[in-house]
């Protein structure tokens, strides 16, 4: 079919031919008249499949210089275009969706006409910085027009990783009620220490906190922090006996994590939603979170506590994504704000 490049777009004049292009496809958009206005996307991959041929002004253009044009049109265009493609080749039909997301997929089998848009896709270079902000306000664009949100990540050698991403609420089961005066721990190097076996067992009774060691118990620096902050623990130094505030306990735990304090208003917010929370350190991330008695289940999320501006690159946040997918757990973003924590949830997906 022969078209003409008119501006940023292509135009096939025949009422005849333009009707065969849109109907087997939905490329372009009818015009008035019978026409047929192609965005230059579509343009480039039907003279790719050999379709069309581009003329401007009686000439016909070359496949470099229709692409020439099109990357002055659409910035990133390869990027774009090799996740229009992929997704044209998987059988879905796809439309261009202007300034907010790159494109709108419709199910197999649909079309414009008569069917509603099934996601929203974003193409996205690996070089690309992923900074949570902005993507999670392209998120909440996407859940408030109830489509899922697809993140196409295109690699150097021009393969592609989709990611669905959402708004996660987790929630758990777990006690959190306490009676009784708090429980008296000491303080060693990096971790609090609870030698009274009658305590030990109120603390794992109630919230499953710390790990056992004989009948002592073990808590971690997050641990003790959070249960000072609701007076059920009392530390003191092992050496002196003398007791530790919890601002100067919080200050010591700085010096061996810098990130202590983002890192505890996550575990807080965590635990007020009934979770369990326990080192994610062998997962690679900051926890891993249960619904309930770790004893009796298997951790259900490992969550990585970023702050508000955070910003990395793609690679690690694929890297993340990978390792939770292969120990079969999902991976959360906990963003914590200065009045909240919200969480993103990342998963790999084949369209």
């Amino acid at each position: 079919m022969p078209g003409e490049l008119v501006k940023d777009s292509v135009i096939i004049a025949d009422q005849t031919e333009a009707s065969q292009i849109y109907n087997k496809g939905y490329y372009g958009y009818p015009m008035s008249g019978g026409g047929l206005e192609m965005d230059l996307l579509e343009a480039v991959y039907l003279v790719e499949c050999g379709r069309l041929e581009v003329r401007r002004q009686g000439e016909v253009i070359s496949m470099e210089k229709l692409v020439a044009s099109a990357s002055v049109v659409h910035r990133d265009f390869e990027i774009k275009y090799i996740v229009y493609r992929d997704l044209r080749g998987r059988g879905y039909l796809v439309k261009p969706a202007g300034e907010e997301f790159d494109f709108r997929v419709f199910p197999r089998g649909g079309s414009p006409n008569n069917t509603q848009t099934k996601s929203w896709v974003s193409a996205i270079s690996e070089r690309s910085v992923f900074s949570i902000a902005p993507f999670m306000e392209i998120m909440d664009r996407s859940e408030r027009t109830r489509k899922e949100l697809l993140i196409a990540i295109v690699d150097e050698e021009g393969d592609i990783t989709f990611y669905h991403t959402d708004r996660s609420e987790p929630q758990g089961t777990a006690t959190t009620e306490w009676a009784g005066p708090p429980v008296k721990a000491v303080l060693l190097e990096d971790r609090v220490m609870v030698f009274d076996e009658a305590g030990a067992q109120r603390l794992y009774d109630h919230g499953f906190y710390g790990k056992k060691i004989g009948s002592a118990l073990q808590l971690s620096l997050i641990e003790a922090a959070h249960l000072m902050e609701r007076e059920r623990l009392e530390v003191s130094t092992i050496v002196s006996g003398r007791a530790v505030r919890l601002d100067r306990f919080k200050k010591r735990a700085l010096k061996f994590q810098q990130d202590f304090d983002l890192r505890l208003k996550a575990y807080n917010d965590l635990r007020s939603r009934g979770l369990v929370v326990k080192t994610g350190f062998k997962y690679g991330s900051h926890f891993r979170v249960y619904e309930d008695d770790p004893e009796r289940s298997h951790a259900r999320w490992l969550v990585h506590a970023v702050p508000a501006d955070y910003e990395t690159t793609w690679p690690e946040v694929s890297r993340a994504v990978r390792l939770a997918h292969g120990v079969k757990k999902e991976i959360l973003f906990a963003r914590v704000m200065e009045d909240r924590t919200e969480y993103m949830r990342l998963s790999r997906v084949r369209p």
